[in-house]
């Protein structure tokens, strides 16, 4: 009796792992057993950086704000404050593009804070 290797998924499984590595160095892209290994590192980095990825867009929006509040007279802490004591609902992304793009429009709104902080 032959010898059953069920070669047409094996190749197939194996076409899927090789496409995966594409553009890895060295063995790690023609290689079984390292690019099993390097494939599976890839996919979690690649996992836990698209949560990184939310937390560091939010740190920066939050220096950018706090560069602009603090050329407007205020700290960052007392103009989110400010804000939603005034019941301003501009998000962090809206405000600091404000800071950056239109500084006479975020110190408007650095005005507003003010006067509900005060």
């Amino acid at each position: 009796m032959s010898r059953a290797t069920n070669a047409k998924y094996s190749n197939k499984k194996r076409k899927r792992l090789f496409k995966k590595s594409k553009g890895f160095w060295g063995d790690r892209k023609n290689h079984i057993r390292l690019t099993k290994d390097a494939v599976m590192k890839a996919l979690m980095y690649n996992y836990e950086h698209r949560k990184q990825k939310k937390r560091n867009f939010r740190k920066l929006w939050t220096i950018r704000i706090n560069v602009g509040a603090r050329i407007n007279g205020i700290s960052y802490s007392k103009f989110i404050n400010g804000l939603k004591k005034s019941k301003c609902n501009l998000n962090r992304k809206i405000l600091a593009e404000l800071a950056i793009s239109d500084p006479k429009a975020f110190s408007e709104i650095a005005k507003i804070s003010k006067q509900s902080f005060a």
